[in-house]
């Protein structure tokens, strides 16, 4: 009887301690024999089919924005990489997260195009200039009803065909690969083409929302759909909520989008772009919802995202799931929201700008798979494959030290000696490839080929079980088994080249400026000079020169890639200057060291310095360096020691080019103004109230947010504001983050009598009021502390082994509590919240606006002359 009661406690905990997951488990597929390509074989790729190029050039307006950037062709396929392809990722958005994940996407909330209008300003994402509205001037598609209720967009006279049918050939199959690289040990010298085929890129056509890709779903039952949704132009049966039907207050939080036997008529998926292409600082668009190819950048990094929310946009306000990710700031997202490690880790959409400069760091520790012609007498696949079928296309694994990174500039290669720090606590430090191939799959690429096996199950309990808790997936097994890893693997340093080129080049205010002024009056000019004079009238005579000495004193050391040694004295330093050796002449300081300090240094919101995903033995573990990993404790982070360790607690330096035209500030946007949309539609207004007392209760008055404003202006005064807050530390007041809606969580088994549920055993619904930190949801170490409660009152003399002896009579008291009245569970974990947050929480830093004081005591005159000095950089 104590043992099935105990069960009932583990059951409870697991299902209202915050859970989310639940992942099925599956074998891997298995690899294919090593070295099959030593020797030459008969074999060869099967001929793709040729896509239908349909009555609108998709890649028009992409060749055209080469030819404006000046772009090479290498520069340019990777650009149109980055925009359009998935990796396969569409089955991933449409089946995979839904039902091993367990978060429903609504993607026709997002996409619907009778609201493209609202699009921008509900969640952030930026509309497709060739795409309209069907039944719109000059719209090819007539009604909704064509394309589903979704924009048409070029390639949808193809594309809506096989709807429901097989024999679609993509658009990547079309793809025209650059010149290969003679170095390239794979191409022989130049001259053998051993790249995947383009096809497993998966380009499909746009949704309307750059970045945003659909596919003709085959399965697509055109009968079951109509007698769902009463017709094509709407999803509204798809999405409806099932308490229509049954009259069962539980089904309210419930609707066919987690039904799978109802297919939609796409599979949506994401390129890498869908985060990071912007509106250009230089060229914004006159009306942010209507933008033209000429005001889109790929690298910028969109500040305006509200991707947690699109990516919960089918969950209730009142889910679990939603609740815990759907609350980051617009151009924030949680790297670790799918591949959660119970950490809360937002951080804001990397602004990809100068990357040519970006420092690179020799003599890393990197153990990672690298080209080689062949393996030799290597049999091990472990540590050297060949792909079958190709003539010495071979991967070797070990660790060295001596990694360069090669790129192109101006048609030249140039091998810059090392490796780069990216991420926010640069993990990603294996090199630029590498980096670039893992957001792939963080976007959802080869996921049950490669990785979802590997993430933790939620509700699995016991520790002897596969899904208890993270697991490295093997970067050679994914390769082997997943034509998508190959088809951008073989494609990497396209993508590497189209970030080193002049599309990522510096963005000046001053620059911005002229061209407002062009676009008014094309004689107008504005240089740099003017800029400085109107700055000077701002913020007093001299304040930029000023401003130039207070950076030097105070800020180089950390904001400036060329170290004093290198580039003599800051405070004779032209922070400006060009790189002469540069073909375009960019300016040589990338105005950060990318050097990883103590977060504790920093004061910032450490939680994300916290990221566990490239520990050994995680998820990640073979995109972190091995000097990564060895980086010092951080002794003095106030979390426990178990969380000290795998080089964690440390924050990058980041760069402060085009700081002007980026704000708000910090990883988590939490300096400065709360920035909105304000879209008309009310449902998808995600703003929340942030600002609260010294008792950690929101304010009764919030300060109003700010509406997205993407012009030049507005970026200059949005970082104006945030540069005052930065500055002015007792000005900012608290930042916090709270769930905004109750949690519902319904358990045990529930009879209904009528249109009225009747739980048995004194379960039902838990309800967790609103205003619990949505931190200590995605930080409570739940599956900890259930092993531990087991053990309180099974075997105790195991926690006291484990050092945890002093823990045994709270936990003892928590079991017997439980026990004697689960309908408390909630109640009395908040009792015990010190005891949990001690104890059993990744991170319970509360406050998200915090750090960063440096600054702060400089005079009035010297804070409004660095603010000014840096907004010419």
């Amino acid at each position: 009887m104590k043992r099935a009661a105990l069960a009932v406690l583990a059951v409870l905990a697991v299902l209202s301690a915050y859970l989310v997951f639940d992942p099925e488990h599956g074998s891997m597929p298995a690899g294919a024999p090593a070295h099959a390509a030593d020797a030459p074989v008969a074999l060869s790729p099967p001929v793709a089919g040729v896509p239908d190029p349909g009555i609108q050039d998709q890649d028009l307006p992409y060749r055209e924005a080469c030819a404006r950037e000046g772009l090479s062709e290498s520069e340019c396929v990777g650009r149109l990489i980055w925009f359009k392809a998935t990796g396969g990722n569409e089955r991933f958005h449409t089946y995979t997260f839904q039902q091993r994940v367990g978060v429903l996407v609504d993607w026709f909330r997002v996409l619907r195009a009778d609201q493209r209008n609202d699009r921008f300003w509900a969640w952030g994402i930026i509309n497709d200039p060739s795409c309209c509205t069907p039944g719109s001037e000059g719209c090819p598609a007539k009604s909704l009803d064509e394309t589903y209720g979704f924009d048409w967009c070029p390639g949808d006279d193809v594309l809506l065909k096989h709807v429901g049918k097989a024999g679609y050939v993509d658009p990547a199959c079309g793809l025209k690969d650059a010149a290969l690289d003679p170095d390239d040990p794979h191409s022989q010298g130049g001259k053998a083409d051993q790249r995947h085929s383009a096809c497993d890129l998966n380009f499909g056509t746009s949704t309307g929302a750059l970045g945003i890709r659909k596919f003709p779903n085959p399965r697509f039952d055109a009968a079951r759909w109509a007698a769902v949704n009463g017709g094509n132009a709407s999803w509204s049966g798809f999405n409806r909520k099932m308490d229509s039907v049954t009259g069962l207050e539980s089904d309210s939080r419930v609707s066919k989008l987690a039904d799978a036997s109802i297919e939609p008529p796409f599979l949506i998926g994401t390129s890498c772009g869908s985060c990071h292409i912007a509106f250009d600082p230089l060229n914004p668009p006159a009306d942010p919802a209507h933008p033209k190819w000429e005001n889109i950048k790929g690298l910028v990094g969109n500040q305006y995202t509200r991707m947690s929310e699109l990516l919960g946009s089918g969950m209730h306000k009142t889910a679990l799931e939603y609740q815990m990710f759907a609350h980051a700031r617009p151009g924030v997202t949680d790297t670790s929201a799918i591949s959660h490690d119970q950490v809360n880790n937002p951080g804001t959409i990397n602004a990809l700008i100068n990357v040519a400069q970006r420092p690179v760091f020799k003599g890393e520790a990197v153990s990672k798979w690298r080209k080689v012609a062949q393996c030799g007498a290597e049999m091990d696949e472990a540590k050297c494959w060949c792909e079958p079928g190709r003539q010495g296309k071979c991967w070797q694994f070990g660790t060295r030290n001596d990694d360069v990174t090669p790129v192109f500039l101006g048609g030249t290669k140039v091998n810059l000696p090392g490796v780069h720090h990216i991420l926010k606590g640069g993990e990603d430090s294996t090199g630029a490839h590498e980096a670039i191939q893992r957001v792939y799959f963080n976007i959802g690429s080869c996921a049950e080929q490669c990785w979802v096996n590997h993430f933790t199950d939620m509700r699995q309990v016991d520790p002897e079980q596969r899904g208890f808790g993270q697991t490295p997936f093997n970067v050679g097994q994914c390769r082997r088994d997943c034509p998508s890893f190959r088809a951008v693997e073989d494609r990497l340093q396209n993508l590497l080249d189209f970030f080193a080129s002049a599309e990522s080049d510096e963005t000046d205010l001053h620059a911005a400026r002229a061209n407002a002024r062009k676009a008014k009056s094309p004689a107008a000019a504005y240089t740099r000079a003017d800029l400085v004079a109107d700055l000077e009238k701002e913020f007093g005579k001299g304040a930029v020169a000023r401003g130039q000495a207070v950076f030097a004193d105070n800020c180089a050391r950390c904001h400036s890639s060329i170290p004093e040694a290198e580039g003599g004295p800051f405070k004779s330093r032209d922070f400006a200057a060009p790189n002469e050796a540069h073909p375009r002449k960019v300016r040589a300081d990338f105005l950060g060291n990318d050097q990883t300090v103590p977060v504790t240094e920093v004061g910032t919101f450490r939680c994300r310095a916290l990221h566990s995903n490239h520990m050994a033995g995680h998820l990640y573990m073979e995109y972190g360096s091995e000097s990564m990993r060895g980086r010092g404790v951080v002794a003095d982070i106030p979390e426990p020691e178990a969380l000290k360790n795998g080089g964690r607690g440390y924050l990058r330096n980041i760069s402060l080019v085009n700081v002007w035209s980026t704000a708000p500030f910090m990883h988590n946007n939490a300096i400065g103004p709360e920035i909105c949309g304000k879209p008309a539609n009310k449902d998808n207004d995600f703003h929340r109230a942030r600002y609260a007392d010294a008792d950690n209760r929101l304010l009764a008055s919030q300060p109003e947010c700010l509406r997205y404003d993407p012009s030049v202006e507005g970026r200059f005064d949005l970082y104006k504001r945030s540069m005052h807050e930065l500055l002015h530390p007792g000005e900012r007041g608290r930042k916090i983050t709270l769930t905004n809606a109750d949690l519902l969580i319904d358990l045990g088994i529930r009879p209904v009598e009528g249109k009225t549920e009747k739980p048995l055993g004194g379960f039902g619904q838990v309800k967790i009021p609103m205003g619990v930190s949505a931190g200590f949801l995605n930080g409570l170490l739940h599956k900890q502390l259930i092993g531990d409660l087991f053990l309180a009152k099974r075997d105790p003399a195991r926690l006291e082994a484990a050092g945890k002896k002093d823990l045994v009579p709270t936990l003892q008291g928590i079991a017997d509590d439980v026990l004697k009245n689960p309908a408390r569970f909630v109640e009395i974990l908040r009792e015990k919240r010190d005891f949990l947050a001690a104890h059993y929480q990744t991170c319970d830093q509360l406050v998200e606006n915090e750090g960063h004081r440096f600054g702060e005591d400089l005079s009035e005159a010297d804070k409004k002359a660095v603010t000014a000095f840096l907004a010419t950089l």
